[in-house]
């Protein structure tokens, strides 16, 4: 029997690279970024210097956060270099090049958005509590603040758990969907994201074939029981 391909220590947007974006969300071999809430393991804080080791030629800057499941969004511009990781957020939204933003993942939704012409660039944390608070048109919003249309923009839906895997309780599924349910349902934050990205006129939408727990060799999940936790990044090389 043939050996099974190894599996690649970062599994890129490929969508991304034909308008020189790079994006990528680690996978199981390249082991936990996790920093939790209390003093950070040292072997995630060698992964992540690892990570910035490996930018910085095209990314000066990195910006990542504590993240929280809400609808917080930070915006980044020029004038600094090295990491910054700032405390309860879950998007960030980078306004000029080398710029490196990350987001923790095991089962949420990273959320990747590029605008084609310019290479403005956002990524998002999006759990159930984001997707139903919305975090996604607010980004939307503030990147159409910034004068970049939503129909010049291309987002994609990295690996995160998919609907046949995800269930949820009634006021769960009532606040996601907006229907009344007396049983657990599954959803598919994906799809919702999705359909949240087509009403704002998103130009181009695409998505991950992978699901955390399906793919558990692959990715880290919450709900397989892992406590270990992939990064999703994406930057607009300087």
């Amino acid at each position: 029997m043939p050996e099974r391909p190894a599996i690649p220590t970062r599994q890129p947007v490929e969508e991304f690279r034909a308008i020189g974006i790079e994006a990528f969300t680690t996978t199981r071999p390249d082991g936990d970024y996790g920093l939790g809430d209390g003093e950070p393991p040292a072997a995630a804080l060698a992964r992540w210097g690892e990570l910035r080791a490996s930018l910085v030629a095209v990314a000066p800057r990195l910006a990542s956060a504590r993240q929280v499941h809400g609808t917080r969004i930070l915006e980044h511009g020029a004038g600094w270099n090295g990491w910054l990781r700032f405390d309860g957020a879950d998007g960030h939204l980078a306004l000029d090049t080398g710029i490196a933003l990350a987001v923790t993942i095991a089962d949420c939704v990273p959320v990747f958005v590029a605008h084609l012409q310019s290479g403005t660039v956002a990524l998002l944390h999006a759990g159930w509590r984001g997707t139903a608070g919305r975090i996604l048109p607010k980004a939307l919003g503030l990147m159409a603040q910034a004068g970049l249309a939503a129909a010049d923009l291309h987002l994609h839906l990295g690996p995160a758990i998919c609907g046949r895997c995800y269930e949820v309780g009634p006021e769960v599924f009532g606040q996601l969907t907006g229907w009344s349910t007396v049983r657990n349902r599954n959803v598919d934050l994906r799809a919702l994201l999705a359909e949240q990205a087509k009403e704002e006129g998103v130009g181009r939408i695409s998505a991950s074939p992978y699901c955390t727990r399906c793919d558990n060799d692959r990715f880290f999940s919450h709900r397989a029981g892992d406590a270990e936790r992939q990064i999703s990044v994406i930057v607009r090389p300087v």
